[in-house]
Protein backbone atom coordinates (compact mmCIF):
# COMPACT_ATOMS: atom_id res chain seq x y z
CA UNK A 1 0.00 0.00 0.00
CA UNK A 2 2.79 2.41 0.86
CA UNK A 3 4.42 1.56 -2.44
CA UNK A 4 1.30 2.41 -4.35
CA UNK A 5 0.99 5.75 -2.56
CA UNK A 6 4.61 6.46 -3.05
CA UNK A 7 4.25 5.76 -6.75
CA UNK A 8 1.37 8.17 -7.05
CA UNK A 9 3.20 11.15 -5.58
CA UNK A 10 5.38 11.85 -8.64
CA UNK A 11 2.31 11.54 -10.86
CA UNK A 12 0.37 13.95 -8.70
CA UNK A 13 3.19 16.40 -8.66
CA UNK A 14 3.45 16.25 -12.49
CA UNK A 15 -0.26 16.99 -12.83
CA UNK A 16 0.02 19.97 -10.52
CA UNK A 17 3.02 21.29 -12.46
CA UNK A 18 1.24 20.99 -15.76
CA UNK A 19 -1.85 22.71 -14.40
CA UNK A 20 0.26 25.52 -13.05
CA UNK A 21 1.97 26.04 -16.40
CA UNK A 22 -1.30 25.91 -18.27
CA UNK A 23 -2.72 28.68 -16.12
CA UNK A 24 0.31 30.90 -16.52
CA UNK A 25 0.68 30.66 -20.35
CA UNK A 26 -2.40 32.73 -21.36
CA UNK A 27 -1.39 35.46 -18.99
CA UNK A 28 2.10 35.52 -20.41
CA UNK A 29 0.74 35.73 -23.94
CA UNK A 30 -1.69 38.40 -22.89
CA UNK A 31 1.06 40.42 -21.28
CA UNK A 32 3.20 40.19 -24.43
CA UNK A 33 0.35 41.37 -26.68
CA UNK A 34 -0.57 44.32 -24.48
CA UNK A 35 2.95 45.61 -23.97
CA UNK A 36 3.06 49.04 -25.73
CA UNK A 37 5.73 49.61 -28.39
CA UNK A 38 7.68 52.85 -27.97
CA UNK A 39 8.28 54.64 -31.29
CA UNK A 40 10.84 57.45 -31.26
CA UNK A 41 10.39 60.02 -34.06
CA UNK A 42 12.90 62.70 -34.96
CA UNK A 43 11.59 66.16 -34.05
CA UNK A 44 10.41 68.31 -36.99
CA UNK A 45 12.24 71.59 -36.87
CA UNK A 46 10.53 74.63 -38.38
CA UNK A 47 12.26 76.08 -41.45
CA UNK A 48 13.60 79.66 -41.33
CA UNK A 49 11.00 80.69 -43.90
CA UNK A 50 8.20 79.28 -41.72
CA UNK A 51 9.40 81.06 -38.59
CA UNK A 52 10.10 84.39 -40.25
CA UNK A 53 7.43 86.98 -39.76
CA UNK A 54 6.09 89.20 -42.53
CA UNK A 55 8.15 92.08 -41.25
CA UNK A 56 11.34 89.97 -41.35
CA UNK A 57 11.01 89.08 -45.06
CA UNK A 58 12.37 91.87 -47.26
CA UNK A 59 9.90 93.02 -49.90
CA UNK A 60 11.13 93.37 -53.50
CA UNK A 61 11.96 96.86 -54.61
CA UNK A 62 10.46 97.94 -57.92
CA UNK A 63 12.99 99.10 -60.49
CA UNK A 64 12.67 102.79 -61.27
CA UNK A 65 11.08 103.48 -64.65
CA UNK A 66 13.42 104.22 -67.51
CA UNK A 67 13.47 107.91 -68.19
CA UNK A 68 11.92 108.85 -71.52
CA UNK A 69 13.38 111.83 -73.27
CA UNK A 70 10.62 113.88 -74.84
CA UNK A 71 11.41 115.01 -78.35
CA UNK A 72 9.96 118.31 -79.49
CA UNK A 73 9.02 118.11 -83.17
CA UNK A 74 8.52 121.07 -85.47
CA UNK A 75 7.37 119.16 -88.55
CA UNK A 76 5.45 115.89 -88.97
CA UNK A 77 5.14 113.74 -92.08
CA UNK A 78 1.81 113.71 -93.86
CA UNK A 79 -0.86 111.24 -92.76
CA UNK A 80 -1.68 110.67 -96.43
CA UNK A 81 1.76 110.37 -97.91
CA UNK A 82 2.02 110.45 -101.67
CA UNK A 83 3.27 107.31 -103.37
CA UNK A 84 5.23 106.90 -106.56
CA UNK A 85 5.83 104.23 -109.18
CA UNK A 86 5.94 100.71 -107.79
CA UNK A 87 9.19 98.80 -108.17
CA UNK A 88 8.61 95.06 -107.80
CA UNK A 89 10.92 92.65 -106.05
CA UNK A 90 10.92 88.84 -106.50
CA UNK A 91 8.95 86.98 -103.83
CA UNK A 92 9.13 83.44 -102.52
CA UNK A 93 5.49 82.89 -101.59
CA UNK A 94 4.86 80.53 -104.52
CA UNK A 95 7.99 78.43 -103.95
CA UNK A 96 8.09 78.51 -100.13
CA UNK A 97 6.65 75.00 -99.85
CA UNK A 98 9.62 73.81 -101.90
CA UNK A 99 11.98 75.65 -99.53
CA UNK A 100 13.58 77.74 -102.23
CA UNK A 101 13.65 81.16 -103.84
CA UNK A 102 12.59 81.19 -107.49
CA UNK A 103 15.34 83.67 -108.51
CA UNK A 104 16.51 87.14 -107.49
CA UNK A 105 19.43 86.12 -105.27
CA UNK A 106 22.72 87.24 -106.84
CA UNK A 107 25.45 87.00 -104.24
CA UNK A 108 28.17 88.58 -106.37
CA UNK A 109 26.33 91.92 -106.46
CA UNK A 110 24.97 91.82 -102.89
CA UNK A 111 21.40 91.11 -103.99
CA UNK A 112 19.56 88.81 -101.58
CA UNK A 113 16.27 86.96 -101.81
CA UNK A 114 16.47 85.06 -98.52
CA UNK A 115 13.24 85.45 -96.52
CA UNK A 116 13.98 82.07 -94.91
CA UNK A 117 15.44 80.89 -91.64
CA UNK A 118 18.49 78.68 -91.71
CA UNK A 119 16.28 75.58 -91.91
CA UNK A 120 14.55 77.14 -94.98
CA UNK A 121 11.36 77.97 -93.09
CA UNK A 122 9.63 80.80 -94.96
CA UNK A 123 8.94 84.15 -93.21
CA UNK A 124 6.49 86.22 -95.32
CA UNK A 125 7.01 89.31 -93.13
CA UNK A 126 10.59 89.37 -94.42
CA UNK A 127 9.60 89.02 -98.06
CA UNK A 128 9.61 92.38 -99.85
CA UNK A 129 7.02 92.51 -102.64
CA UNK A 130 7.49 96.08 -103.85
CA UNK A 131 8.65 99.55 -102.87
CA UNK A 132 8.11 103.10 -104.07
CA UNK A 133 9.02 106.71 -103.39
CA UNK A 134 6.77 109.73 -102.97
CA UNK A 135 7.40 113.27 -101.77
CA UNK A 136 5.96 116.54 -100.60
CA UNK A 137 7.62 119.88 -99.98
CA UNK A 138 9.42 118.71 -96.79
CA UNK A 139 9.78 114.91 -96.90
CA UNK A 140 10.53 111.95 -99.10
CA UNK A 141 8.36 108.90 -98.38
CA UNK A 142 9.55 105.38 -99.10
CA UNK A 143 6.93 102.67 -98.77
CA UNK A 144 7.65 98.94 -98.58
CA UNK A 145 5.02 96.36 -99.48
CA UNK A 146 5.45 92.93 -97.88
CA UNK A 147 4.01 89.52 -98.65
CA UNK A 148 3.25 89.20 -94.92
CA UNK A 149 1.06 91.44 -92.80
CA UNK A 150 2.95 91.70 -89.52
CA UNK A 151 6.09 93.89 -89.51
CA UNK A 152 6.20 93.31 -85.75
CA UNK A 153 6.86 89.61 -86.28
CA UNK A 154 8.21 88.01 -83.05
CA UNK A 155 11.52 87.43 -84.82
CA UNK A 156 12.19 91.15 -84.51
CA UNK A 157 12.73 92.48 -88.03
CA UNK A 158 14.92 95.45 -88.92
CA UNK A 159 13.70 97.49 -91.90
CA UNK A 160 15.97 99.98 -93.61
CA UNK A 161 16.46 102.35 -96.54
CA UNK A 162 19.88 102.76 -98.15
CA UNK A 163 20.75 106.03 -99.91
CA UNK A 164 23.51 106.41 -102.49
CA UNK A 165 24.02 110.10 -103.23
CA UNK A 166 26.51 109.80 -106.09
CA UNK A 167 25.21 106.65 -107.81
CA UNK A 168 28.46 104.72 -107.41
CA UNK A 169 26.96 101.65 -105.69
CA UNK A 170 28.40 102.58 -102.29
CA UNK A 171 25.74 103.46 -99.72
CA UNK A 172 26.24 106.87 -98.11
CA UNK A 173 23.39 106.78 -95.57
CA UNK A 174 21.15 104.10 -94.11
CA UNK A 175 17.89 104.84 -92.29
CA UNK A 176 17.21 102.02 -89.84
CA UNK A 177 14.05 101.16 -87.91
CA UNK A 178 14.38 98.52 -85.23
CA UNK A 179 11.41 96.82 -83.54
CA UNK A 180 8.97 97.37 -82.02
CA UNK A 181 7.49 99.38 -84.86
CA UNK A 182 4.79 102.00 -84.33
CA UNK A 183 1.53 102.32 -86.23
CA UNK A 184 1.70 106.12 -85.94
CA UNK A 185 4.53 108.22 -87.30
CA UNK A 186 7.39 108.05 -84.81
CA UNK A 187 11.11 108.71 -84.54
CA UNK A 188 11.51 106.55 -81.42
CA UNK A 189 13.32 103.53 -82.87
CA UNK A 190 14.73 105.22 -85.96
CA UNK A 191 18.40 105.90 -86.58
CA UNK A 192 20.38 107.38 -89.47
CA UNK A 193 23.94 106.19 -90.01
CA UNK A 194 26.54 107.48 -92.44
CA UNK A 195 29.48 105.79 -94.14
CA UNK A 196 32.31 108.29 -94.07
CA UNK A 197 35.14 106.06 -95.24
CA UNK A 198 33.52 104.72 -98.42
CA UNK A 199 33.64 101.00 -97.66
CA UNK A 200 30.03 99.82 -97.63
CA UNK A 201 30.53 98.01 -100.95
CA UNK A 202 33.97 96.69 -100.15
CA UNK A 203 36.51 97.29 -102.91
CA UNK A 204 33.99 97.22 -105.74
CA UNK A 205 30.23 97.65 -105.91
CA UNK A 206 30.15 95.29 -108.88
CA UNK A 207 31.17 92.08 -107.10
CA UNK A 208 31.69 90.32 -103.79
CA UNK A 209 35.12 91.04 -102.34
CA UNK A 210 34.81 88.50 -99.51
CA UNK A 211 36.36 87.91 -97.16
CA UNK A 212 37.05 91.60 -96.61
CA UNK A 213 36.98 93.40 -93.24
CA UNK A 214 35.18 96.72 -93.02
CA UNK A 215 33.04 98.85 -90.76
CA UNK A 216 30.11 99.56 -93.07
CA UNK A 217 27.92 102.40 -91.86
CA UNK A 218 29.95 103.60 -88.90
CA UNK A 219 28.79 107.13 -87.97
CA UNK A 220 25.52 107.76 -86.14
CA UNK A 221 24.03 111.11 -87.14
CA UNK A 222 20.45 110.69 -85.88
CA UNK A 223 19.19 108.67 -82.91
CA UNK A 224 15.46 109.16 -82.67
CA UNK A 225 15.92 112.93 -82.39
CA UNK A 226 17.35 112.58 -78.87
CA UNK A 227 20.94 113.56 -79.66
CA UNK A 228 22.10 117.03 -78.74
CA UNK A 229 22.93 117.79 -82.36
CA UNK A 230 20.05 115.84 -83.92
CA UNK A 231 17.52 117.43 -86.19
CA UNK A 232 14.50 116.02 -84.30
CA UNK A 233 12.46 115.70 -87.50
CA UNK A 234 15.06 114.10 -89.77
CA UNK A 235 13.67 110.56 -90.10
CA UNK A 236 10.42 108.80 -89.22
CA UNK A 237 8.78 105.41 -89.62
CA UNK A 238 5.34 103.82 -89.28
CA UNK A 239 3.74 100.49 -90.22
CA UNK A 240 0.49 99.31 -91.78
CA UNK A 241 -0.10 102.62 -93.52
CA UNK A 242 -2.22 101.12 -96.29
CA UNK A 243 -1.94 99.19 -99.55
CA UNK A 244 1.68 98.73 -100.65
CA UNK A 245 2.84 100.42 -97.44
CA UNK A 246 3.25 97.75 -94.76
CA UNK A 247 6.34 99.72 -93.74
CA UNK A 248 6.75 103.40 -94.50
CA UNK A 249 9.69 105.75 -93.95
CA UNK A 250 9.77 109.53 -94.15
CA UNK A 251 12.97 111.55 -94.19
CA UNK A 252 13.70 115.19 -94.78
CA UNK A 253 14.54 116.12 -98.34
CA UNK A 254 17.63 117.92 -97.10
CA UNK A 255 19.24 114.56 -96.25
CA UNK A 256 19.46 113.40 -99.87
CA UNK A 257 18.77 116.62 -101.78
CA UNK A 258 17.33 115.97 -105.26
CA UNK A 259 19.54 113.29 -106.80
CA UNK A 260 20.21 109.84 -105.36
CA UNK A 261 19.61 106.11 -105.62
CA UNK A 262 17.75 104.16 -102.96
CA UNK A 263 16.98 100.56 -102.02
CA UNK A 264 15.23 98.84 -99.11
CA UNK A 265 16.11 96.01 -96.72
CA UNK A 266 14.26 93.59 -94.41
CA UNK A 267 16.61 91.81 -92.04
CA UNK A 268 16.09 89.39 -89.14
CA UNK A 269 19.44 87.64 -89.52
CA UNK A 270 22.64 89.55 -88.96
CA UNK A 271 20.93 92.95 -88.50
CA UNK A 272 24.38 94.51 -88.40
CA UNK A 273 24.83 97.62 -90.53
CA UNK A 274 28.54 97.70 -89.68
CA UNK A 275 28.88 94.49 -91.72
CA UNK A 276 27.26 95.86 -94.87
CA UNK A 277 27.64 94.91 -97.64
CA UNK A 278 27.16 91.37 -96.35
CA UNK A 279 28.45 89.85 -99.60
CA UNK A 280 31.84 91.41 -98.91
CA UNK A 281 32.17 89.87 -95.46
CA UNK A 282 32.08 86.13 -96.14
CA UNK A 283 32.37 83.91 -99.22
CA UNK A 284 29.29 82.42 -100.80
CA UNK A 285 30.43 78.97 -99.71
CA UNK A 286 29.87 80.05 -96.11
CA UNK A 287 26.77 82.13 -96.82
CA UNK A 288 24.85 79.40 -98.66
CA UNK A 289 22.17 79.89 -101.28
CA UNK A 290 18.34 79.80 -101.44
CA UNK A 291 18.38 78.59 -105.06
CA UNK A 292 17.97 74.85 -105.51
CA UNK A 293 20.47 73.53 -108.01
CA UNK A 294 23.09 75.98 -106.77
CA UNK A 295 26.15 74.21 -105.41
CA UNK A 296 25.84 76.21 -102.16
CA UNK A 297 22.18 75.37 -101.45
CA UNK A 298 20.73 75.55 -98.79
CA UNK A 299 21.29 78.65 -96.67
CA UNK A 300 24.16 78.54 -94.21
CA UNK A 301 25.51 81.57 -92.32
CA UNK A 302 23.61 84.30 -94.18
CA UNK A 303 19.84 83.92 -93.88
CA UNK A 304 16.66 85.85 -93.01
CA UNK A 305 17.43 88.86 -95.19
CA UNK A 306 15.77 90.35 -98.27
CA UNK A 307 16.93 93.44 -100.11
CA UNK A 308 16.22 95.08 -103.45
CA UNK A 309 17.96 96.61 -106.41
CA UNK A 310 18.36 100.40 -106.21
CA UNK A 311 16.08 102.87 -107.93
CA UNK A 312 17.14 106.30 -109.24
CA UNK A 313 15.53 109.52 -108.09
CA UNK A 314 16.10 112.90 -109.73
CA UNK A 315 18.20 111.72 -112.68
CA UNK A 316 17.95 109.44 -115.71
CA UNK A 317 21.42 107.96 -115.95
CA UNK A 318 22.34 105.13 -118.30
CA UNK A 319 21.12 102.15 -116.24
CA UNK A 320 24.69 100.97 -115.86
CA UNK A 321 24.96 102.40 -112.36
CA UNK A 322 26.00 99.67 -109.88
CA UNK A 323 23.07 97.97 -108.10
CA UNK A 324 20.52 99.92 -110.14
CA UNK A 325 17.23 98.25 -111.03
CA UNK A 326 17.03 97.19 -114.69
CA UNK A 327 15.20 99.36 -117.19
CA UNK A 328 11.59 98.31 -117.77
Amino acid sequence: MKRLYASRIPLYLSVLLLASLACSLPMLASNQQNTPTLTVEAPILPSPAATATATEVPSPTAAPPTATIAVAHAFFPSEKAKSGQLIYDPTCVDTAAEQRAPYGDSYKVNLFERPFLQDMSYIPDLDIANFNLGMDDKFYYISIGLVGANPNNPLGILYAVELDLDADGFGDYIIVARPPHNVEWSTDNVQVWQDQDHDTAGLSAEKSDAPLPGNGYETLIFDGGRGAKDDPDLAWMRINAGKNAAVQFAFKRSLAENRFMFGVVADAGWMDIAEMDYADRLPKEQAGSPIKGDAEYPLKELFAVDNTCWQAQGFTGNYEEPKRCPKK
